[in-house]
């Protein structure tokens, strides 16, 4: 018997170049990073350097052409553009190419609709497939083809053929499934605030090894793949520290350059996880050429979402696939540590960057209680960090760090 080999579909990439043609190539071959996780075979890419995107085709008239005879010559069966297109560029562009186009944001909704799992995680990516083709109906054609391919995966299979209100319709719906999400969440993060556990929300580049760390924490056995959003629904576990404080870690949806709006206002609720986190670690691909602008990128989708005053743990992963040690800073963060957290490299300083965050959102006391409060030094233990502990005649006196949460309790 012979194997049948998956025959993939064959794509061109295109960018038009506004700044530094440098900047267009990196971020034209993390396009190509995406196609690839998505299924598609990459058989060409076209650069155009212009002062503006045309607003008519995305690209000039001559690159059409060219790109025309391109996907003669590689039989390529779609166009793949750089940037969120308009409904005006998609029609003109399918008009004048005769293949099915798409954009980045297709591309990556496409992704989000194969990896999420979870109830919560299949309602954002429809919500946000369904926002971004409802004003897209007129120029996508190619939204009424049936059959397989990049772009028809998840709701849109169901949805292509429907007018706009049904879709305006859909969109309340899951709009208030999201609110009750929300409420959820929002009454997990209130009991969160109750028992002080401190919360610490690992957050980062896609791919940069967010799960990895969970994983090698807290055997979460959550999905790690050298793929770009490998996975989607966040995941918490809880994590003692080697002096016995707990703490909650919460693995966030990987960042990227040109987020689409759509998928930050379907996953809002998801993305915020750092901002009612405690602290946040920060975890950072070393090895990746383009590591300024990915870190640039977290902290901009960071302040997008309001998140500011937080403690931040930096941790410069895959130090073990660098031949040179470069000094490597982050002007944002309080801590800063280098790892290979796949071969377990580093994993005591991030231990000891997490404990000494801990010490200094706690205050310190010295405390004598009555036997009958014994209970409260099981809190102490729990929550914060026990110093010295003296059993006397008159009572327990307990030298501690507590979270300022506790004072009240103690």
């Amino acid at each position: 018997m012979y194997e049948t080999k998956e025959v993939l579909e064959k794509v061109i990439l295109a960018a038009v170049s506004t700044g530094k043609e440098s900047d267009a190539i990196e971020s034209l071959d993390e396009l190509e990073e995406l196609v690839k996780t998505a299924g598609v075979e990459v058989v060409g890419r076209v650069i155009q350097n212009l002062e503006h995107i045309n607003n008519a085709t995305y690209l000039g008239t001559g690159k059409v052409q060219e790109l025309k005879e391109l996907i003669w010559e590689t039989d390529a069966a779609a166009v793949i553009c750089d940037d969120e297109l308009s409904p005006a560029q998609y029609k003109n562009l399918e008009d004048a190419l005769n293949v099915k186009i798409m954009d980045r944001t297709l591309v990556i909704l496409d992704i989000f609709a194969r990896r999420a799992k979870t109830a919560e995680g299949k309602i954002q990516v429809e919500l946000a497939q369904l926002r971004y083709r409802s004003t897209r109906l007129i120029g996508m054609k190619n939204l009424s083809r049936q059959g397989g391919g990049i772009g028809t995966r998840g709701p849109g299979e169901k949805k292509l053929e429907v007018d706009r209100r049904i879709i305006r319709n859909r969109i309340s719906q899951l709009k208030e499934q999201v609110c009750e999400m929300e409420n959820h969440r929002q009454v997990t993060r209130a009991r969160r605030r109750d028992n002080p556990i401190p919360v610490i929300a690992i957050v980062g580049y896609t791919n940069a090894g967010k799960s990895t760390l969970l994983n090698t924490l807290t055997d979460a056995s959550v999905l790690e793949e050298d793929k770009l959003f490998a996975t989607l629904d966040p995941t918490t576990r809880n994590y003692k520290l080697s002096d016995g404080q707990e703490v909650l870690l919460t693995d966030t949806v990987g960042f990227i350059r040109k987020l689409p709006h759509h998928l930050i206002d379907a996953f809002r609720s998801t993305l915020e996880e750092a901002k009612y986190s405690d602290i946040i670690i920060h975890v950072v691909d070393a090895a990746n050429s383009s590591m300024d602008k990915n870190i640039h990128a977290v902290y901009e989708t960071l302040e997008n979402l309001g998140v500011k005053d937080k403690i931040i743990i930096t941790v410069f992963n895959k130090m073990d696939k660098l031949n040179e040690k470069p000094i490597l800073k982050d002007f944002h963060a309080d801590y800063v540590v280098h790892a290979a957290i796949k071969k377990r490299m580093g994993l005591d300083k991030i231990n000891s960057a997490i404990e000494q965050a801990l010490k200094s959102m706690r205050v310190m006391i010295e405390k004598k209680f009555d036997y009958s409060e014994a209970g409260k030094i099981g809190l102490i233990r729990k929550h914060g960090q026990l110093l010295y502990e003296e059993y006397r005649e008159d009572g327990i006196y307990v030298k501690a760090y507590i979270p300022s949460s506790l004072t009240d309790k103690l």
